[in-house]
């Protein structure tokens, strides 16, 4: 089961869990937990901290696994639930190997602490990079055959036995001979003081019985029942509701406010004013919104009051013509492209985009004078956490973080903003306030996904097949601003992928990067941020060199494949599911891409019909993906299926645009979703596979761009 509320302990509170002693070359240690119980702490090896930074001596492990007295088996979450699966996936690589019912298992959201919880695959607390399961697959199935072999060993001790006599199933321990058995929860205790074993043999996947078996998600009853609780729905003792206004125009200020109206609205408490932001604080929502449209407020709109769209893309075209960092290079691509038989050339740009979760940003905090209490729905728990502390003055102990399920994530909580702005405004009102932001204040004052210009040229041979490849692009450097170690000589691994590294065999091949950072407009993670973009330039190239080749577009990819098998077999498969090169009726068409990325291979065909009126209309996607070993193939075909919407979405209608330093679009009628009747038919096709698990969350949207 997973609870209900998941609701997480305040950190700090519950069971001690320290680290004192624990050696880096130690995986697990086990003691006592309260009541009886074992508790097995999980160290999830990789990166303890920046790239630069020296290896410390010992760490602490970041996920905890814990069986009760009463037999129930508790995974406190080091990630966080956003829609993607995460909570039913991972609790599966636990009860594989513990030979546990799904039923028995109960999540708890991780409380903010980055020794114990940091994700491997990134050194930061963090939920995204499509690594939930690629960073859980290894250690948390060993945690599962350590619990269970500690739990054979006391039985087999209690009953005298050899433990290579008694096996584990279903929750319990069986000793074949006698008929003996016993539950978990009665061996807990003796359990603890088992010596913890050096190694242990995982199950063979032929032997799986979760893994890789469709399973229906842990937390949709309560999010069918209303029972499930993301950050805007908590309400702690006496909390107030407000909203706000910030400065239309980024890096503006407030010069003047008039609340004489505001404050004789029904239900408005108080009027707080930062300085480039006001906030109304009210008994609930509407009170505070009434109160916000009464403010006469007039704004000092400070250096990007001029800016326009346009003034960004001419900075960043002009930024292309002179080099960049090298991000790849093979070969010798002038050399190549001098005695090229043909050549082609093209420019792309893509816009600045909204994350426009459905659940808008919201924050919940209580500032005492010792103290600080917040609720919120986080990917960064841990920065949340350090945000709130330096706002507040007050030592990070001092402040408890609740995270909670997120309404959307898409790396808009991977930023930690809002509750800078929450705290701020809490620092003004005695007790609890929920700072919630309208829908027009969430798109207005996003942090938008980079605009980005590239321009290519490729040299083709006499058969039309692709000699020499050059690719230079220009945006911003998301990673720079977010984890600068990670950015270096120019580069940085989340802006280049999906540009460098193709699938494709290319001779000559040269990439390179040009930073360009907009003025005054944050930008930010937007579900896989570079492959989003370079995805959509590098296969839109591509069909521009098969068309200049007069060549079908799948047969001239499947040309340049024949290193990359597992790409070639997913673009077959997907091309024939789809049937491609089938007769299409007049106006409608096919298209194609593939794709390598977070150690996934995908394929999408898509049917798309043009009206007389030049509306796009997508009729059908056809994906097929390999991601490796499947942990469960719902998860993965719901990604997909929400990913495809996504994109579409993107592609068809996404766009933010400034005007006189102001965004254009303001809600869900000038930023306009994928509509239900819009919605193309979709079929995801799996391939089995025996590698390690790929990270499906962000691979999805890109495919379908440049279709």
């Amino acid at each position: 089961m997973i609870s209900d509320h998941l609701t997480s302990r305040p950190f700090g509170s519950g069971r001690s869990r320290s680290a004192d002693g624990l050696s880096r070359r130690r995986f697990l240690e086990a003691g006592s937990a309260a009541g009886g119980g074992l508790l097995l702490s999980l160290s999830l090896p990789g990166l303890t901290g920046c790239s630069s930074a020296p290896e410390a001596a010992s760490f602490v492990p970041n996920a905890f696994v814990r069986v009760d007295s009463n037999g129930q088996v508790i995974l406190t979450m080091p990630y966080v639930e956003m829609g993607q699966g995460t909570y039913t996936s991972i609790p599966m690589l636990i009860a594989e190997e513990l030979e546990v019912d799904m039923k028995q298992v109960r999540l708890e959201h991780a409380p903010p602490n980055e020794k114990l919880y940091a994700n491997p695959l990134i050194g930061v607390q963090a939920t995204g990079n499509s690594n939930a399961i690629r960073g859980a697959w290894q250690p948390l199935r060993q945690a599962g055959a350590i619990a269970r072999t500690m739990l054979v060993s006391a039985a087999a001790k209690r009953w005298n036995v050899d433990p290579a006599s008694c096996r584990a199933q279903s929750g319990e321990v069986l000793h074949a001979l006698t008929g003996r058995r016993i539950k978990y929860g009665e061996l807990a205790a003796d359990a603890a003081s088992m010596p913890v074993p050096q190694s242990v043999m995982l199950k063979r996947p032929e032997d799986f019985k979760l893994i890789g078996t469709p399973a229906k998600r842990l937390d949709t009853p309560s999010k069918v029942n209303g029972t499930a609780v993301y950050g805007i729905d908590v309400r702690p003792p006496g909390v107030k509701i407000a909203t706000l206004a910030q400065s239309p125009v980024f890096g503006g200020r407030l010069k003047s406010v008039d609340d004489t109206k505001a404050k004789a609205v029904r239900g408005v408490r108080q009027i707080v004013q930062l300085d480039d932001v006001v906030a109304v604080v009210a008994d609930h929502m509407g009170a505070a919104k009434k109160g916000l449209a009464a403010l006469l407020i007039e704004w000092d709109d400070g250096p990007h009051a001029k800016l326009n769209t346009d003034a960004i893309v001419g900075e960043l075209e002009k930024a292309t013509l002179s080099s960049g960092a090298v991000a790849q290079n093979i070969g010798d691509t002038d050399k190549a492209m001098a005695g090229a038989t043909a050549k082609v050339e093209a420019t792309y740009q893509v816009p600045f985009l909204a994350h426009a979760t459905m659940e808008p940003m919201n924050c919940t905090v209580h500032v005492r004078k010792d103290g600080c209490e917040v609720w919120v729905g986080s990917q960064v728990v841990a920065r949340a956490q350090a945000a709130a502390a330096k706002t507040a003055g007050l030592p990070s102990d001092k402040v408890v973080v609740h995270n909670h399920l997120i309404g959307g994530g898409f790396g808009r909580r991977l930023e930690i903003d809002g509750v800078i702005r929450a705290v701020q405004i809490a620092q003004h009102v005695d007790g609890p306030v929920k700072v919630v932001w309208t829908r027009e204040e969430d798109i207005q004052h996003d942090m938008y996904r980079p605009y980005w210009f590239d321009r290519l040229s490729a040299g083709l041979d006499e058969k039309g097949l692709p000699v020499a490849w050059s690719h230079r692009f220009a945006g911003s450097s998301v990673i720079a601003r977010w984890a600068p170690p990670f950015f270096n000589n120019g580069l940085d691994p989340d802006t280049t992928e999906g540009a460098i590294n193709l699938v494709y065999a290319l001779p000559n091949l040269h990439v390179e990067y040009v930073r360009v950072e907009p003025p005054g407009i944050p930008t930010a993670f937007w579900r896989s941020v570079g492959p989003s973009h370079n995805v959509f330039v590098t296969e839109s190239f591509m069909d521009e060199l098969a068309a200049a080749a007069k060549q079908d577009a799948v047969a001239y990819r499947l040309a340049l494949l024949d290193k990359s098998p597992r790409a070639k077999a997913v673009l077959e498969l997907a091309a024939d599911k789809a049937g491609w090169g089938q007769k299409l009726p007049d106006r409608v068409g096919r298209g194609v891409s593939v794709q390598f990325a977070f150690a996934n291979y995908m394929a999408h065909v898509a049917k798309v019909e043009v009206s007389k009126d030049g509306r796009v209309r997508v009729r059908r996607v056809v994906c097929a993906v390999d991601c490796g070993t499947v942990v469960n193939p719902d998860t993965v075909r719901a990604q997909v299926q929400g990913a495809v919407i996504f994109g579409i979405t993107a592609a068809l209608y996404g766009e933010i645009t400034l005007k006189n330093g102001r965004v254009e679009q303001s809600n869900f009628d000038s930023y306009r979703m994928l509509r239900m009747n819009e919605a193309p038919a979709i079929e995801v096709h799996i391939v089995k596979s025996a590698e390690p698990p790929g990270g499906m969350g962000s691979l999805g949207p890109r495919p379908s761009f440049p279709q």
